[in-house]
């Protein structure tokens, strides 16, 4: 069975932020790494200002739950807008069931991306292309 986690964007805060819920929340982060951490990049060049931000956090909050999060990059292009700055992290324990709430979930306006872990770094593989060529 799928679970859904809880995904908050900071503007600088975010560390801040997770030190509280863990005050709160009880447990130790699972993970917190800093965008410093990144393997540097020629095409997102990571700002010293920040460098220090949190690139993802996880904080398990009792069962399968975890709260995720990460500050905005300007790296990235990506803008802290509050009022959006929640999104939930959908994860699978199967490729079968993954498969089947990633299509079923997708739609045109949507964009198709997977995660993968590959030596032991994670990243996200976005399709940039009209989903009608994948028969959506």
């Amino acid at each position: 069975m799928a679970t859904i986690n809880p995904y908050l964007t900071f503007d600088g805060n975010c560390e801040q932020a997770f030190e509280f819920y863990k005050s709160v929340f009880g447990g130790e982060f699972t993970y917190l790494g800093k965008f410093k951490d990144m393997p540097p990049s020629s095409e997102f060049p990571i700002s010293e200002e920040d460098k220090e931000k949190v690139m993802h956090v996880s904080l398990p909050i009792g069962g399968d739950t975890q709260l995720l999060g990460s500050d905005t990059s300007t790296a990235f292009g990506v803008n802290h807008i509050v009022g959006t700055n929640i999104s939930i992290s959908i994860n699978s324990k199967t490729v079968d069931e993954a498969t089947r709430l990633f299509m079923g979930l997708s739609a045109e306006e949507m964009l198709p991306c997977l995660l993968i872990k590959l030596f032991g770094v994670l990243s996200l593989v976005c399709l940039l292309t009209n989903l009608e060529s994948i028969g959506r």
